[in-house]
């Protein structure tokens, strides 16, 4: 069920991403008057598990019908033919005249009509392409706004991890960091929000992180591999808060109902190990599998041993009280009116740190090239269970991804031609049609390298 969750989240996400890049030309097309043949979300190769089409005046629907051929009623209409196709990635518009993936090279064949992408000026079909990475800006704007509007902006301070302190693993430990440092800053800045640290050292490439530890202040030194080896984790956190174990719940029928253990207890330790707070506590019970244990708690200022029977999974079965019991979460309110720049301000903000990412991926010195996933991996990023704020912030932040990589200049994205249009409006001289096939190909063959590449990734990564 949480993978059906996952997937229906992910392929809701693509369809509307996909539908308003693909709507953005369309609507350019039509403002010049420029014919669209065909708009489809999804891919139609062979058949369309539905499309409509205005034949003679008059709409004609089809269901799991073959496409239609040259000598076809239907597709001797020129009229827009809309539909769906049945490979669930992607869309697009065929627009006439234009040298895009479909590679329909009769239709370029043929002498240029007033009515085709070709025949219309430069700055036009400049437009016309651009339009569907500006939808995509506009699209995450407005969710944004949204979601300000209506849920503001929650965090959690720095300043309130530091009331326990940070936990951190092997690596944040191979880094010089120690559980129960308290950040003050990051190459001289102090981080308000806690969970942008790892980002702000991965982005800026931070030298240095300076802790309270002990009550004194140390400044601890980043290795030159740091970038890289941060890179190279599963999500980039080497660092996270702690909190004392307080139980907010225990489940039926398990190790810690059958124990005594009570809604309200802070468990402290097992058995003569202490485990003053969660991660401690997680850390150490591993170990026991299968063993008789106490459990170590306070409860109204007496300190109990509740003996427990563990099983195979070493797990007790009691609840952690929710974040908020130990932090008080930071949120900033937002009016509809308020909410508009500060959107327009995430939004760029957003677009900022992407396109620092793709410098990282670039540079083969990070190896940033390795954590580049697949459909796999943006599946991961959706939760387990359905929250709309959740589904419409990765939505708006795949819109940004996807604005951005459809710009870089590559043949067959829609930078590919907007850099050759720039070419065409900068020197008055048009690109053949036979070099626009050509490179048309090549990017083609790119972009399906890189596809291979990231779900290639994804692929090893379920191995290691």
């Amino acid at each position: 069920m949480v993978i059906l969750i996952k997937v229906i989240q992910f392929f809701l996400a693509l369809s509307i991403l996909v539908f308003v890049h693909e709507l953005g030309h369309f609507l350019a097309a039509k403002a010049f008057k420029t014919r669209v043949d065909k708009f489809y979300l999804f891919f139609d190769w062979g058949f369309s598990i539905f499309r409509c089409k205005k034949v003679d005046g008059k709409w004609r629907f089809k269901f799991f019908a073959k496409n239609a051929g040259p000598d076809d009623e239907w597709a001797k209409s020129t009229s827009t033919e809309y539909g769906i196709g049945w490979f669930p990635l992607g869309g697009y518009n065929k627009i006439a005249g234009m040298i895009d993936e479909s590679m329909d090279k009769e239709q370029m064949k043929q002498p240029a009509q007033e009515w085709e992408f070709r025949s219309k000026p430069a700055w036009q079909r400049f437009i016309i392409m651009v339009a569907g990475v500006f939808m995509n800006v506009v699209l995450a704007v407005c969710i944004y706004i949204g979601l300000l509007a209506n849920y503001g902006e929650q965090y959690l301070p720095t300043s309130e991890v530091n009331k326990y302190g940070i936990v951190v693993d092997s690596l944040g430990y191979e880094f010089g960091l120690r559980d129960g440092d308290k950040v003050l800053s990051v190459d001289g800045e102090t981080i308000e929000n806690f969970q942008e640290i790892p980002m702000q050292i991965i982005l800026e490439k931070a030298k240095t992180i300076e802790v309270e530890r002990d009550g004194q202040r140390v400044v601890v030194t980043l290795p030159d591999d740091a970038l890289t080896k941060l890179l190279s984790t599963q999500n980039g956190t080497f660092i996270s808060y702690r909190m004392p174990f307080v139980v907010s719940g225990v489940i039926d029928n398990s190790a810690a109902q059958a124990g005594g253990l009570e809604v309200g207890d802070v468990i402290i330790g097992i058995n003569d190990i202490p485990t003053p707070y969660y991660q401690d506590f997680t850390k150490h019970i591993k170990q026991f599998s299968n063993q008789k244990v106490d459990i170590m708690v306070v409860r109204d200022f007496d300190t109990l041993a509740l003996p427990m029977q563990l099983g195979e999974q070493a797990v007790i079965g009691a609840y952690l009280a929710p974040l908020s019991e130990y932090f008080t979460l930071e949120t900033k309110e937002y009016t509809f009116w308020q909410a508009i720049p500060a959107g327009f301000s995430k939004t760029f903000s957003e677009i900022s740190d992407y396109w620092k990412q793709l410098k990282l991926i670039f540079s083969p010195k990070t190896k940033a090239y390795e954590s580049v996933g697949g459909f796999i991996s943006i599946g991961k990023i959706f939760p387990d269970t359905w929250i709309w704020s959740m589904f419409w912030r990765l939505t708006a932040f795949l819109s940004i991804a996807l604005a951005v990589m459809n710009i870089l200049p590559i043949p067959a994205l829609d930078g590919g031609h907007i850099l050759f249009l720039l070419y065409e409006i900068i020197t008055r001289r048009k690109p053949s049609d036979k070099f626009m096939e050509i490179a048309e190909y090549i990017g083609l063959a790119l972009v399906l390298a890189l596809v291979i590449f990231a779900n290639g990734n994804d692929i090893i990564k379920l191995f290691k």
